[in-house]
């Protein structure tokens, strides 16, 4: 994911002007990285470090997702609904 594709993505999911850190932030970009990876591994099927990786960013948005839950149910439900996740 290149710089300029981040920080649309930041625009588009910030809560505040200096926003880039939030959980909402953190599961968007984690979710254009998992969508390009995936793209990657449907080519490149015996990418298996890569698949790692994936495995690695999927887990790591699911904790995300979670936390955000227990925060807030509300901000988690729009998120999901937004990015068009399941569950």
């Amino acid at each position: 994911m290149d710089s300029i594709a981040k920080t649309a993505v930041k625009a588009e999911y910030k809560l505040h002007d200096r926003d880039t850190g939030s959980v909402e932030v953190q599961v968007a970009i984690l979710s254009a990285r998992v969508t390009e990876l995936t793209e990657h591994l449907q080519f490149h099927k015996k990418d298996h470090s890569s698949r790692r990786g994936l495995i690695m960013m999927v887990n790591k948005r699911r904790n995300l997702l979670d936390y955000l839950r227990s925060k807030s149910e509300e901000r988690y439900q729009q998120l999901i609904k937004r990015l068009g996740l399941r569950r």
